[in-house]
């Protein structure tokens, strides 16, 4: 498995659909995975570290596991298959371990919130992963240290509101 870190959430230009861009820690591949406007929103919303009036699905799932007593320990994407990727939860409890399927994009926004590490599957990296030039501003330090509202942040939300902004309920017949 590869470690990765969430370098950027785009918006793909050719078909208005949000992108995520996992870069290896020890390398330099992109695996690109698209994803729906709602799991960006999450993701944008962990991110900024915003918090709403009532939990988000997000929020809800990561106090289930730790009010059952549990912990993301690593999310993992495994595969792809028929043009879907497919990803599992690893949770500690106690001194067992539970491992629930889940889509990528729940996966990282779940990661995000309990500061899990993200690992991708070495052969879906090798047949999926691409070196990408991406600008500076895609860059996401260490999400740790980066205070919410810095300017790369900013860039994001406003990105994604303008798409959410944009989008129409016939884009999703396509």
């Amino acid at each position: 498995m590869i470690e990765v870190v969430l370098r950027a959430v785009r918006v793909d230009v050719g078909s208005s659909t949000p992108l995520l861009l996992l870069e290896e820690l020890a390398g330099e591949r992109v695996l690109p995975i698209f994803i729906g406007a709602p799991e960006a929103t999450a993701i944008a919303y962990a991110l900024q570290h915003l918090e709403t009036p009532r939990p988000m699905s997000h929020d809800l799932m990561s106090t289930i596991i730790t009010s059952l007593g549990g912990r993301l320990f690593t999310v993992e994407i495994t595969e792809l298959i028929d043009n879907t990727f497919y990803a599992n939860l690893r949770i500690l409890r106690d001194t067992s371990e539970i491992v629930v399927s889940a889509r990528p994009s729940d996966a990282v926004a779940l990661a995000l919130r309990a500061g899990a590490p993200i690992l991708v599957s070495d052969s879906l990296m090798d047949e999926q992963g691409r070196i990408m030039q991406l600008e500076d501003d895609d860059e996401l330090d260490d999400m740790t240290e980066e205070a919410p509202g810095e300017s790369n942040e900013a860039e994001l939300v406003a990105e994604l509101r303008e798409f959410l902004d944009t989008i129409r309920p016939e884009d999703f017949n396509q």
